[in-house]
């Protein structure tokens, strides 16, 4: 089984860390709405699921039974 010869130093392990790190999530309006949403999402709005400028689901409907 493998195991390091010698300690790894903080500031060697903290130096190999540095390009781990949290990114912003991008932010995107949606063009017929004007709603802020993530990119590659869907998102409701006023009762709709939209998704690219189109609507998904519209739970403004009512369904006859």
């Amino acid at each position: 089984m493998a195991h390091p010869k010698r300690k790894i130093s903080k500031t060697r392990r903290d130096k190999r860390r540095t390009h781990y790190k949290a990114s912003v999530p991008k932010i995107a309006t949606d063009p017929t709405t004007g709603e802020a949403h993530l990119y590659h999402r869907a998102h409701w709005h006023e009762g709709k699921l939209y998704y690219r400028g189109q609507v998904l689901i519209d739970n403004t409907e009512e369904v006859e039974a």
